[in-house]
């Protein structure tokens, strides 16, 4: 007969074993996000030896982005497309061998304004708590950088962004040069979630390995409904009300299904940046 103590034993036993297999689901979960995540927002960094499948969003060249693990499908939307004709004009193929200096103010605030083909989307920007960040772009769009270009990606499962800033419209592309991750621990990220409204960096930083940090080009992502992700992208941003509409109006029109090279899910609304200034706030 099993006595008293013995039986209490297997009863713990087995609570460890359960608590044991729950972690165990959790981690697993954990990683399959994760790696979800990446192959939605996986883009590449001109120059990287190697690319990054294992997180979330990732920055800038080449075409090793086709290993990424895991493709979840868009929601193809039938929406017609609400953007009107892109303006005439070409991309410039623009390449730097090196960041550019500081030249902005860092006690200022700026505004990037992105004329596209859906409607005008302001960004303010903080140079105080992200200078390298805004004098990147402060540089990048007085050459006509993000002039003509598309944004290429809108994910509307799991996380809900907006990504653009690749003059080939791939989701491969650079400026030449990388910046610093800044402003990671800023307010806003609380119980990592990118709220609506902000703008960050896209990059290689892989949260398993700890590699591409300070990984960042030109690709960006706007948030246009609250997504949980870690705080390892730099929130250098946030969208004007304004802008919000023009971006739930490319998102209600939905996203198209992964492409098999790339693994872009491109917005069905046609959103090109027919011209992107900066100017001090």
């Amino acid at each position: 007969m099993v006595s008293q103590e013995q039986r209490r034993r297997q009863l713990a036993r087995e609570k460890f074993l359960r608590q044991q297999q729950r972690r165990t689901q959790a981690r697993r979960k954990s990683h399959v996000r994760n790696a979800v995540i990446a192959s939605v927002l996986g883009v590449i960094l001109v120059g990287s030896v190697a690319l990054y499948t294992t997180d979330v969003l990732k920055g800038d060249d080449k075409k090793d982005n086709a290993s990424a693990e895991v493709t979840p499908s868009a929601s193809p939307s039938k929406a017609p497309d609400p953007c009107e004709k892109a303006a005439a004009g070409k991309v410039k193929e623009l390449t730097f061998k090196k960041e550019p200096a500081i030249t902005v103010d860092k006690t200022a605030k700026y505004t990037m304004d992105l004329q596209t083909t859906c409607g005008d989307i302001g960004i303010t920007m903080d140079a105080a708590k992200t200078p390298r960040t805004v004098n990147s772009f402060n540089f990048l769009v007085n050459k006509g950088y993000l002039d003509h270009t598309k944004c290429h990606r809108l994910t509307t499962q799991g996380i809900y962004v907006l990504q653009c800033g690749d003059p080939q419209g791939t989701g491969m592309g650079g400026p030449g040069y990388t910046i610093p991750d800044e402003n990671l621990k800023d307010s806003r990220l609380k119980g990592d979630v990118y709220p609506a409204g902000t703008v960050a960096m896209a990059n290689q930083f892989n949260a398993q390995t700890g590699e591409g940090k300070n990984s960042g080009g030109s690709q960006f992502f706007l948030v246009f409904q609250d997504s949980p992700l870690p705080a390892n992208y730099t929130p250098f941003g946030t969208v004007s009300e304004a802008g919000m509409k023009v971006l739930k109006k490319i998102a209600d029109a939905g996203a198209q299904p992964a492409d098999p090279q790339t693994y872009n899910t491109a917005p069905n609304a046609t959103v090109v940046i027919n011209k992107a200034t900066v100017k001090k706030s």
